[in-house]
């Protein structure tokens, strides 16, 4: 009876099988799993043939045009070109019978097929000619691939409901991005006469007077251009100051130079001003016409009224570009700076201000010196993997107060880290911010940036004046009373 009641249930487990299988038919699998990834098998073998046949040559070439291990899509061309490789490095001979020996030892052989395979591959006909073409093939058939698996990743990922979703966009974006930095190729060797007939040209054009041959941006500052050699891309410059100083002023007055003057497209993120707020200033400082006059009942006279409409045109033709996204996360400022130089050709970027930014990552929401020391490092990586010069306002701490002096770069708020992040720390401060009555109207202008880090020239003082009704700073001399 038992048996009988086996094969019945063995029966109907045999029926439902059936059942199931012509349910899901071939047509019902999804086609990313009845698909291969994508490759070019053939085309690894003749790489491998040439790079066995000519080591020195073809060797040469895969190191220079960044090749390795994980472009191969079969497992044993990956370990065949790994050994070869090792085998170049430690400077042994390679041919098919040392190469059958060393594959032997390492008890690979039968791995890839025996020496018949080996054999195969090393004498298989191919086009030396063709050699570089065969690489771009192979490396970029395992770029799709890696794009397959992070967006499969990145799929299952988003099925888990991830609770801070701007963070996961932002990995998945960075995750596309290291693709596309992991298939560039390794910079090739140079000569150091390659590079002496441009540094002659600018060391002659400094020596001539010249203020158009700066390696960076122009700040519209002689002095500040003089110490940094201009806004160069990949650094970071922090200028800090105590509330009140006129630091989105100067920030401004830099940005205004570089986006409506010298027309470079720039992108400005304030996380403290709204972005009309920002445009007003921009209007009045170029036209020269005080602020203090905007309001009910404004009369100008015919100059104004040109000088005005001047100023609107130029900033209309400006590539400038704003955001005032409150408490700005480093991933969305990373994410949105990413697609404007990708879109816009983004060459500056700018913040206002540091402080304001936020980090979502958990260990940043255990300490806020920990969060502001990642925002650092974050603005930083941006302006290196974006190749731009990054301006970042930040707060000093009271220490200018108490001392009733300069600040100094240990009244950096928060964290020692920007100190550490930063290329050029620049300190703003005005004396009659710490001053009352006749002094404080003597020395209202009266203005100093503090070049407190500078990592490729000097550090000294740069001087300045406030015009206050035009958000506006200028050059100017220094006083005599004034600490070098």
């Amino acid at each position: 009876m038992e048996d009988q009641k086996l094969q019945g249930n063995q029966s109907e487990t045999i029926v439902n099988l059936q059942s199931a299988k012509q349910k899901f038919s071939k047509d019902d699998v999804p086609d990313a799993l009845k698909r291969a990834l994508p490759h070019a098998v053939d085309v690894e073998k003749r790489l491998l043939s040439s790079m066995i046949q000519d080591p020195n040559e073809y060797l040469g070439r895969a190191a220079e045009m960044h090749l390795g291990k994980d472009h191969f899509y079969k497992i044993s061309h990956a370990q065949i070109f790994e050994i070869i490789t090792d085998m170049q490095d430690k400077g042994e001979a390679i041919d098919i019978m040392l190469l059958t020996e060393k594959l032997r030892s390492k008890d690979v052989l039968d791995n890839i097929g025996g020496v018949a395979e080996l054999t195969d591959i090393a004498t298989c006909e191919t086009l030396h000619a063709n050699f570089n073409a065969y690489l771009d093939l192979v490396k970029d058939k395992a770029v799709l691939r890696r794009v397959i698996h992070t967006c499969s990743r990145s799929s299952t990922d988003a099925y888990t409901d991830p609770e801070d979703v701007s963070a996961f966009l932002d990995q998945f974006e960075q995750a596309v991005f290291e693709i596309k930095e992991s298939d560039e190729e390794v910079s090739k060797d140079s000569m150091a006469k390659d590079y002496l007939t441009d540094i002659y040209d600018q060391i002659e054009a400094y020596a001539c007077g010249e203020q158009d041959k700066m390696e960076g941006l122009d700040t519209g500052y002689n002095k500040l251009n003089m110490l940094c050699n201009g806004l160069k891309g990949g650094e970071m410059f922090i200028i800090a100051a105590r509330p009140s100083m006129g630091k989105t002023s100067f920030m401004m007055n830099i940005v205004e130079h570089v986006a409506v003057t010298n027309k470079h497209s720039t992108l400005v993120f304030s996380c403290e001003m709204p972005s009309k707020s920002l445009v007003q200033r921009l209007l009045f400082t170029r036209s020269g016409i005080p602020m203090n006059r905007m309001r009910p009942g404004l009369s100008m006279n015919k100059q104004e009224i040109l000088d005005l409409r001047k100023a609107v045109s130029e900033i209309k033709e400006a590539e400038l570009h704003l955001d005032d996204t409150p408490s700005l996360t480093i991933g969305d400022l990373r994410a949105k700076a990413r697609r404007m130089k990708r879109e816009k050709g983004i060459e500056i970027i700018a913040v206002d201000y540091l402080q304001l930014m936020r980090s979502n990552s958990k260990q940043a929401a255990s300490s806020r010196e920990r969060e502001i020391a990642e925002i650092s490092a974050g603005l930083k990586a941006v302006a290196k993997e974006l190749d731009v010069p990054i301006i970042v306002l930040a707060q000093l701490n009271r220490g200018p107060e108490n001392r009733g002096g300069l600040p100094r770069m240990s009244d950096l708020r928060e964290s020692g880290s920007i100190e550490q992040d930063a290329d050029m720390v620049g300190l703003l401060y005005r004396k009659a911010y710490y001053k009352e009555g006749d002094e404080k109207q003597e020395d209202d202008g009266d203005s100093v940036l503090v070049l407190a880090k500078n990592r490729n020239g000097a550090t000294e003082n740069v001087y300045l004046t406030f015009k206050k009704e035009l958000m506006k700073f200028v050059h100017r001399e220094r006083n005599d009373d004034e600490e070098e």
